[in-house]
């Protein structure tokens, strides 16, 4: 799990180049944290398909943050980078019989093009692979329907669990919105 996996580019991909995965480290925490943050937040993240600018201001993370996902026991953040430079990341976390993805971002300009589909596909197996897990479980907030869509074509299925979203707790967002609320998406890996 540690050491870099080359995978070359398909056509699908919208550059040239060797796309490695590899498990951050505590030195990584300021590229992941502006990674994130413009995938998701601010006018940077339009850019995308996956920008959550329509429904929340603020942070989507911090330093803080990430080091404690890197630092977790049964947690990996793995980091895609494309000769050598980090274009994507994703949370893996131990969790009994499933494991939990997420904290998952593709910079803007590379989304569209093939590249998410492959870092799941390579998440899923690498936690077959380390902790022999059953499922696949994310939480996405229920107003990005289009974003469950995609989930549901790599065979997520929505369970209707709800949970709710941490108002009024900065570290996560400032909500533009009163009505936001994560769904449970699972997928069997086996």
């Amino acid at each position: 799990m540690d050491t870099a996996t080359p995978v070359p580019d398909t056509a699908e991909s919208q550059e040239p180049g060797i796309v490695t995965y590899r498990r951050a480290v505590l030195d990584d925490v300021p590229v992941v944290v502006p990674l994130v943050e413009s995938a998701y937040r601010g006018d940077a993240s339009r850019a995308g398909w996956t920008t959550e600018a329509d429904l929340l201001d603020g942070q989507r993370t911090d330093p803080e943050g990430v080091a404690a996902v890197i630092s977790a026991p049964g947690s990996v953040l793995l980091l895609v980078e494309r000769d050598g430079e980090t274009v994507a990341c994703c949370q893996l976390e131990h969790r009994g019989e499933a494991a939990y993805f997420g904290m998952f971002a593709v910079r803007p300009e590379l989304q569209g093009a093939g590249l998410g589909k492959r870092i799941i596909a390579e998440a899923e197996r690498r936690v077959r692979d380390l902790w022999d897990v059953r499922e696949m479980h994310m939480t996405v907030i229920t107003a990005r329907e289009e974003l469950i869509a995609w989930y549901e074509r790599r065979g997520y299925r929505r369970t209707g669990e709800t949970s709710p979203f941490p108002y009024g707790d900065e570290r996560f967002g400032l909500p533009r919105r009163d009505d936001l609320r994560f769904e449970l998406l699972v997928k069997p890996l086996v």
